[in-house]
């Protein structure tokens, strides 16, 4: 059943906007706490590393919430189950900030970070089927600019509102945030009727799907390279470059300013060549995430290369385009996997470059383990288009996608 979109058609730009806000959201909640891990730690009698265990929770509430909502709630009209995943990070981060304990609050992060992945996927599918088939990239790459302004302003704002204020107002204000955005996605976005033959194994299909999972693969393994380097920037350019920590709030911002070039630039690539964008995109991510090696020697190429790195962001678009033509029933699956694709690749990114680190290596091999990563993700794309071409002879309508 196609879901009707014509009066969010009539105004996508603001609906964009409206589902952007929530990506603001969800954006500083996730990247804010690395920059309050002392305050943290301080007030809740724990070390810094332990505050590490937060970080971990939330980055598993995505993987664990995002092919869980989206089987248990394939049913559910878009809108509702927007505004419902609003409400439910409203409350995790509400509640993180009141936690009265160091247990309770790497729980509550759990809880913040369940809607997250099922949020980016399915608002994806929104602004998608807003647009001409051939615009889809690019109002995605808009719904996920709130990610990538989150990283510019929103983590650096709420940084410096927690260490002045208390860290809690840093999680009641992306709350408040949240609540907001739930408010105007039941103003903005119309009802959008749900699909009467879905069901939670239709979901779950996508998981089988070899194209989604070598996409997957592609998201997780590929975009390491992006989270390897900056996870360990600060001392990368502090400790090796010899950058003065003020200039913290500029690297953030840099890294950010990339990100955002990054995401626009790798929509548009998407709607003109999506096969051809991919990559590409991995290509240039090697390249760039190798030189961050040399460049990281000294301040301020270090910090040229800290917004190229950041102009990774560039394949999110593109792989979410590719996961919803590839999807076919299983849409609001595979969209959602992304983002649970893209915190694994978090996760094994800072893994490998701290490994990097600890066997003795400079600091700046982070950018080594990048390049390492970005061609594995060009390895498996070679593979899986070796694969679609022998398993999937003709190429599926990509009106599949509008479901």
């Amino acid at each position: 059943m196609q879901e009707s979109s014509s009066g969010l058609a009539r105004n996508p730009r603001l609906a964009e906007f409206v589902l952007a806000l929530g990506g603001f959201g969800i954006g500083t909640s996730e990247f804010v706490i690395m920059g309050l891990m002392n305050r943290v730690a301080e007030d809740l009698a724990v070390t810094v590393p332990q505050v590490g265990y937060a970080i971990s929770s939330y980055a598993l509430g995505v993987v664990v919430g995002a092919p869980l909502i989206s089987a248990l709630a394939a049913r559910v009209p878009r809108r509702a189950l927007l505004i419902a995943l609003m409400l439910v990070f409203a409350v995790g981060n509400i509640a993180s900030a009141m936690a009265p304990g160091f247990w309770s609050f790497v729980g509550l992060r759990f809880l913040a970070g369940l809607p997250h992945g099922a949020y980016f996927g399915i608002a994806a599918l929104v602004a998608a089927g807003a647009v001409p088939i051939d615009q889809r990239a690019r109002a995605i790459s808009r719904v996920m600019m709130g990610l990538t302004v989150a990283i510019l302003i929103g983590a650096p704002l709420g940084t410096w509102a927690g260490n002045a204020f208390g860290w809690q107002i840093a999680f009641a204000g992306v709350g408040v945030i949240a609540l907001l955005t739930a408010l105007l996605i039941r103003l903005c976005v119309p009802v959008q009727p749900f699909d009467a033959h879905a069901s939670p194994l239709r979901e779950l299909s996508a998981l089988v799907k070899q194209r989604v999972l070598v996409t997957i693969a592609i998201a997780c393994i590929g975009c390491g390279g992006m989270f390897s380097i900056f996870s360990y920037v600060m001392p990368t350019l502090t400790q090796q470059a010899g950058m003065s920590e003020a200039l913290g709030p500029l690297v953030l911002v840099i890294f950010g300013l990339g990100s955002i070039a990054g995401n626009l630039v790798g929509g548009r690539m998407a709607d003109k060549n999506l096969m051809r964008a991919i990559p590409t995109i991995l290509v240039w991510c090697a390249v760039v995430q190798g030189l961050f090696y040399f460049a990281a020697n000294e301040v301020w190429s270090g910090l040229l290369f800290v917004g190229l790195v950041g102009t990774s962001m560039a394949l999110a678009p593109s792989l979410q385009t590719r996961l919803m033509d590839v999807a076919e029933d299983a849409q609001t699956m595979a969209a959602s996997m992304n983002h649970a694709a893209f915190n694994g690749a978090n996760a094994l990114g800072a893994w490998l470059a701290g490994l990097a680190i600890s066997a003795g290596f400079s600091w700046s091999s982070t950018g080594l383990v990048g390049t390492g990563l970005a061609l594995c993700g060009l390895v498996i794309f070679a593979w899986g288009r070796w694969l679609e071409k022998r398993t999937y002879p003709a190429q599926p309508s990509v009106a599949q996608c509008y479901k």
